[in-house]
């Protein structure tokens, strides 16, 4: 009976974790949008040709955001400075790197309110995404409860509160998605 118990956590355990996953993904995909202040994490993900290799940006410079609306990029070799404002360009950010061979500038610009709806959107999209992935890891960890109890590894009673429970995980990180698009969003629309 020990083992048949195993079975049911192990499904909720690997669900879990797909759900923690999804929300690691939502809070990296929002890192890289811009808001009205200045992050690192907008350029630091960002690769450049550095010897033949594309290495990203924070392997290459020290960054660093010493104002509210600047980003400070000081590569650790400054031959490799034209390459990290190709990057920076190729990125499409709507930044104008500003280079005076040693260190690059990013001045970043005050959002307008029709770009700060822009992205609230896009924060919305996203979080929605992350709720659809957090979805249909109920929907597959319920199917293999629904095999296991086929298949005899587990009672009717031990699928059915393995469903309950899966409902409740679901609810706890669809909530966590909501909660971290709202902090986004607020980031976002503060002026």
């Amino acid at each position: 009976m020990a083992d048949e118990q195993i079975s049911v956590e192990e499904i909720l355990l690997e669900s879990e974790d797909k759900m923690s996953k999804s929300l690691d993904h939502l809070k990296h995909e929002l890192k890289g949008l811009r808001t009205g202040r200045a992050s690192t994490a907008l350029v630091e993900n960002l690769t450049a040709e550095y010897y033949g290799a594309s290495t990203p940006l924070n392997q290459l410079a020290n960054l660093s955001a010493p104002e509210a609306n600047l980003i400070v990029i000081k590569p650790f070799d400054t031959s490799c400075i034209k390459e990290i404002e190709k990057a920076i360009i190729a990125a499409n950010l709507g930044l104008n790197p500003q280079n005076d061979g040693r260190i690059i500038r990013l001045a970043i610009p005050p959002l307008s309110g029709e770009r700060r709806g822009q992205l609230a959107n896009q924060v919305k999209q996203m979080a929605e995404q992350a709720k659809i992935n957090i979805r249909n890891v109920r929907r597959d960890g319920n199917k293999s409860l629904d095999q296991a109890e086929k298949d005899k590894a587990i009672t009717e009673d031990m699928r059915d509160s393995g469903k309950e429970e899966m409902d409740t995980i679901t609810k706890k990180y669809v909530d966590k998605a909501d909660e971290i698009a709202k902090a986004k969003t607020a980031e976002i629309m503060e002026k």
